[in-house]
């Protein structure tokens, strides 16, 4: 008798543990994009130029180093930040400065930026520097993309590919 009860118990438990995950997989409606919005992700690691360029070691730096250190250019680690700008429309939607990581200040510049914005044709303008110029860009890339509803446009950078590229 008491083994009824306590499978009846085990039961009725499942059971309900069951009812409450139908009812939150369901409930509350979770639409991440309102029905005409598209979503535009600017997304990449670049690693900049070298703050200074790489220069040959003297006579006397080379006697201090150890014989196996004995490289023949002596290059600083740090890199440069990485600037980059969005466009759209010929508004300026996103401008971020990304520092380079590491202690060293020598790893990759990380981009992430995430956009709602109405679906249709848009023009779309970004722009990147990667360099320690206080003006200008490096790499720039224009296009007029027309975005679906509930569309995700990824701009990357991918250097094999010329730079900027839309995904």
């Amino acid at each position: 008798m008491n083994r009824v009860f306590v499978l009846a118990g085990q039961a009725l438990l499942y059971g309900g543990f069951a009812l409450l995950i139908g009812v939150f997989s369901h409930w509350p409606a979770y639409a991440p994009l309102a029905a005409d919005e598209a979503l535009i992700k600017l997304s990449f690691v670049h690693h900049g130029k070298r703050i200074a360029e790489c220069r040959p070691y003297t006579a006397a730096e080379l006697a201090k180093l150890a014989p196996n250190m004995r490289a023949p250019l002596k290059c600083e680690r740090e890199r440069a930040p990485v600037t980059v700008e969005l466009d759209i429309d010929g508004a300026t939607a996103y401008r971020y400065t990304a520092a380079p990581s590491g202690l060293s200040r020598d790893g990759a510049s990380t981009v992430y930026k995430r956009l709602e914005v109405r679906s249709g044709t848009h023009r779309i303008t970004v722009r990147l520097r990667d360099t320690t110029a206080t003006s200008g860009f490096n790499y720039q890339h224009e296009a007029t993309v027309d975005l679906k509803p509930a569309q995700v446009l990824v701009i990357d950078f991918d250097p094999e590919r010329g730079g900027i590229v839309l995904l």
